[in-house]
Order: C-alpha cells, then structure tokens, then sequence
C-alpha cells in the first residue's frame, strides 16, 4: 500500500524545476500582447507552461477544455502551441491490478506455511532432547569436583581414551563402552560427567530418562536413534543420560506388566548401545540411585559394563566440598571448617551446600556481617533435627515428661559401652518431634556389630521406659522410636543371622509393589519360619527393654538430675551430660563445677562417619 501510494502520488508532488506562476488571466494578457513565444498544454490537468520572447518561463493553470475566445486569442497571436497528453508508466498501469492479486497470493502463501510448521513440529517429535555442549562452551573440569579422588581416578581411563585413543588401539585394549554411575541423591553424579566432556574437549550430549518418554507411541525409540545419530555425526562424543532408571528398569515387572512404550525404548538403546564400533569414539555415561532395579541386559558386558560408585562423601572429601562452598562468603576467623566437617556426617555434597547456605541466611537474620561458628551450629541443628517451633506452647507436665523422655535417651547413651556419644540434648520442640537426643559417632564406621546394634535398640527404648519408671505411665511419644526400633531388630534377625533360633540364614528386605516380584514370586520361608522371626524380634525388643529399665533404675539420681537441667535450660551438651551422670555416681552437688548453659556447644567435636542419630 505504501509502494502504491509512492507511485501515484509522488510524480506529482515533484516539480521539473523551479518555475513562476502567474494567474491565467495574465497569460491571456501577454498572449495578446504578443510577448509568449511558446505554450505548451497538458490535457490532463490542465497545467500551462509558456516561454516569453525574452526567455522568460512561466507556468499557470487553466480550464481542461479551453473556450472558444481562449483559442482565437492563441491562433491571432500566432504563438507555436503544443498540446501534451502524458502516458502512464509501467508501474502507475499494472500496480493498482497487480496489487490485490498480490496481496491474496501472499495470504494463501502465508496459510500454508503454518499448516507446514504444523506438520514439522509434528514431526520432529521423535527427534532428541539432548542439549550439546561443546567445547567453546565454559566447561567443567575435575578440578571443579572436590573430593572423590577414587572417583577421578577410575573414571580418567575415559577421558584418557577420547582424547589419546591411539595409545589404547596399540596394545588392542577396549575401553567400557558404557559408565554407570551409582551411588546416592546429590553425590554430584551429574557434575562428574560434566567433568569427563571438559576434561576430554569434546561434544557432550546431556538428557534425562523422562526425556524420551512422550504421548506419542514410538517416540522414545525414535529419540533414542536420533539422539545416536546426532553423536556418531560428531566423531568422538560423549552421551550421558541422567536418571537411567525411569527408562532402564526390569522388563516384564509389575502388577498390570511392563510399559510397552518404556520398553521398546530400553530395547532401542541395547541394540545402539551394542552396535558401537571400537574406532567411533562414542562414550556413553549414565547416571541412578537405583541401581537394583535396571535391566540385567543393560549391565551386560559391552554395554554397562562398568560401574563407578559415588558415595557419601568422607571426612576429608566434606571438607573440601565445604572449602569450595565457602569461597566467595564472608567467613569469621572462629569458623573451623574441619569441625564443621567432622560434625556433618552422612551428608552428601548437595547436603553441604544446603548447609553452608542456611548458615549465611542465620548470619543475615541475626545481623551480623560475616558466618561464625554458632550460624554453623543452628544451621546443622535446623538440618538434622528440624526447625525450632518456638510458639508452641506446652504445658508443665507435658514439658517434664518430654524431659525426662530425653533424658532417657542421652542416660542410655552416655552410660551403654557401645552406643554413640551423646552430642546434644534438647526438649526445644524441632520438625515433629517435641524433644531430641543428638548422637555423634567418634570414628568413622562401616560396619555395625551386635553389641552396638544392640545399644542402638537400648538406647531408643531409653524414652519409653523413663516415662513408665517416673510416671507409671505410657506416651505416644515413643512411636517413632518404636518403629526404628522394631525396623532394626527385624533386620538383624531376618537379613544379618544375628538370632541363634533362626540360625545363619538371611532373607532380603520386601521388594518395591511397582516392580512385582514380592507379589509374583513365592515367599522364601514358612510360616513357622514367620513365627519364629517374630517371636525373635519380640524377644530382642524386649531383652533391650529390660536391659534399659535396670539401667535406668540403677542411675536414678542422673535420670532425675539430667530432667532437672533440661527443664532449666531447655538444651544442654552431651559433656553436660557426663558431668551430670558423675555428679550423680559420686554424691556431689550438680550446682557446683562448670554448670550447665542453654545451647552449649561442644569445644572439641568427635570425628564421625555415620548419620547423627537424632532420638525423638
């Protein structure tokens, strides 16, 4: 429409030249006064250009038809007139018709360009989701990974051969063509294989499990082709799939059978996966917590044939994730990171970080300009134990018997061989318990004997008993005790033999009901097997039961005293507990000494391993 416009328009509104006009009256003077040389008429508009004998040129505008008196003045004066009618161009002829034909060919054009976007996004359903990540992109390096040496260095023959496959094709050494990489939620699996692309230089294909299953049927075995496609056009690449389990899990399990469009998706990845060609330089690399419940052909040899396990990070392995997760933060000089470390065990690096934050957030809530160490201290309380609830509003005799329910819990602690040291005790109501004992291992432990299991169950009884040994009566506060309780008695007799009436046989614990097997499959032993498993756990329970009520009657003094301070001080340390119990063997005045303080921390913590064993 604008280019109509122009063209149409614009000739007339551009003058030849600069010309004087006169009115028409004027022209008809000088006319008859025999002073026009020439005059030239445009039969269109009318438009009347006239050159005088002297040189002179004039333009006026006339009638479009002149009269009859106009033309005998022109003819007598004998002026040369030229009559002129402009021929339009090419474009002032054919735009104004070709431009509506124009415009619907454009419409229609226009129309079917969407129905053809349509039919690609319909399409390009079956094609991958994989994001790329090249080299030019910033990548990720081992040396951004704290901790996890092993790790590094069991994984580093992958990045050895992308980047040096000539030396391994000399000795005729094959590489795993498939890593997994097993171990808990947020050990940093993913950030691992980030490190393996960065160290290598090469492209990274990165997706998850749930990004090949769609609406569509077939979609997912169509990703899986073109997202190997897409790899083998790159030359040496590396493929990681977060989250194998969601598409690799057992086929033909579950109640109502396997998912079809699942497992014709895991059935497309074997055979790519078994069809790679030493010399292509693809890698695959895959990530679960699950690692019991894949298919037994995904692991095959030439597959998964490799499995690097990343576990719970270890002492020195927190300490570097917390170094790491500390830079850029403003630190007081009384924070000791090591002891931050040694008092944060079980903790995975997603843990520590989720730490180290809720530290800089009670900084900034109690307004100070850095993290000192009792930020640290709330913030692994808030973590383990739970949240404080403050408003909560207990009445007296509630508040005694949480205390000496606590109580209980830190006497056993404090007083059985075996059991974990007592770190903290409190009856501050956390999370959705009213009271918790904190315990902290001294060593790092990777196996549990009988004797500690066995104060492990003494020592969660130890509430239970207190409230019917003081009180004559019995709470629902020991529920969940009881339930952790009954959970560990019912594994030491039916997966560790730690029964002499059930012997040295082991059954493993129920399967998921989405994978089927426990309902599918026969029950391992009989039903007087049953009855013997559970008079056994009853037994244990009760032996423990036993056990901590003759300690605690024993230790009545330090029971009463322990309650008292609690009471008092709403939260006391575990030293505070020792010294309370040896005020209690000796007769002494538990007022006298170092006293007990609310919140006291611990100056020199013990170095555990196992997860803190808050008791509700």
């Amino acid at each position: 429409m604008g280019l109509l416009a122009v063209v149409l328009f614009l000739p007339g509104l551009v003058s030849d030249g600069e010309v004087e006009s006169v009115s028409y009256d004027t022209f008809l003077g000088r006319v008859a006064a025999s002073e026009v040389a020439t005059v030239a008429i445009d039969n269109q508009t009318g438009q009347i250009d006239f050159e005088t004998v002297d040189g002179a040129e004039f333009g006026t505008t006339g009638p479009l038809e002149l009269s009859d008196n106009d033309r005998r003045v022109l003819s007598d004066s004998g002026v040369a007139v030229t009559y002129d009618t402009p021929q339009p161009g090419f474009l002032q002829t054919w735009l104004p018709l070709l431009l509506p034909v124009g415009l619907i060919i454009l419409f229609f054009w226009w129309i079917n360009r969407r129905a053809q976007g349509q039919m690609t996004g319909m399409m390009a359903v079956g094609r991958s989701k994989a994001k790329l990540y090249t080299t030019e992109r910033p990548s990720t390096t081992f040396e951004d990974v704290a901790g996890y040496a092993e790790v590094k260095k069991e994984i580093r023959e992958v990045v050895d051969f992308l980047t040096e496959p000539e030396k391994f094709a000399e000795i005729g050494a094959r590489v795993p063509k498939g890593v997994l990489l097993v171990g808990p939620p947020g050990t940093g699996k993913t950030l691992i294989a980030r490190a393996v692309a960065g160290e290598a230089g090469v492209p990274f294909l990165s997706v998850t499990g749930s990004d090949f299953m769609e609406m569509f049927v077939g979609v997912g075995a169509s990703r899986v082709r073109d997202l190997f496609q897409s790899a083998r056009k790159m030359g040496r690449a590396i493929i990681f799939i977060d989250e194998l389990d969601s598409i690799g899990r057992k086929r033909g399990a579950g109640l109502g059978g396997g998912h079809d469009e699942r497992e014709q998706t895991l059935n497309q990845m074997l055979s790519e996966m078994d069809g790679f060609e030493d010399t292509e330089g693809i890698v695959m690399l895959a990530a679960t917590n699950r690692p019991d419940i894949l298919d037994p052909a995904l692991l095959r040899p030439g597959r998964f044939d490799r499995q690097v396990v990343v576990p719970l990070p270890e002492l020195e392995d927190r300490l570097q994730i917390l170094e790491v997760h500390t830079k850029g933060k403003q630190v007081g000089d009384n924070v000791d990171l090591g002891v931050v470390a040694r008092g944060s065990p079980g903790m995975s690096g997603a843990d520590l970080a989720n730490l180290v934050n809720e530290a800089a957030l009670t900084a900034v809530r109690s307004g100070e300009d850095s993290i000192q160490a009792n930020h640290f201290e709330e913030a692994r309380d808030r973590t383990i134990m739970g949240l404080k609830r403050e408003s909560m509003a207990m009445t007296d005799a509630e508040k005694e018997m949480t205390a000496y329910h606590e109580a209980g819990h830190a006497l056993c602690a404090a007083v059985l061989p075996n059991a974990d040291p007592v770190h903290k005790v409190t009856i501050i109501p956390r999370g959705m318990s009213l009271g918790v004992t904190m315990m902290l291992p001294e060593e790092e432990r990777y196996s549990d004997n009988q004797d500690h299991l066995e104060d492990r169950l003494a020592v969660k009884m130890g509430g239970r008993v207190a409230e019917d040994l003081v009180f004559g009566v019995l709470s629902n506060g020991a529920g969940h005790d009881l339930v952790t309780a009954t959970e560990l008695a019912r594994k030491m007799v039916r997966e560790w033999g730690m029964s002499d009436a059930v012997g040295p046989m082991a059954w493993g614990s129920h399967n998921q009901v989405f994978l089927g097997d426990e309902m599918l499959a026969a029950r391992e032993y009989s039903d007087e097997t049953a009855r013997v498993i559970d008079k056994e756990v009853q037994r244990i329970l009760c032996d423990q039961e036993d056990r901590c009520r003759k300690l605690l009657t024993d230790h009545r003094n330090a029971l009463d005293l322990i309650a008292r301070a609690l009471l008092e001080h709403e939260t006391i340390s575990g030293d505070e507990v020792g010294r309370l119990i040896g005020a209690a063997a000796s007769g002494a005045d538990p007022a006298q000494g170092n006293g007990s303080s609310g919140e006291t921390a611990v100056t020199a913590e013990p170095e555990p391993a196992e997860d803190p064993t808050p008791v509700d």
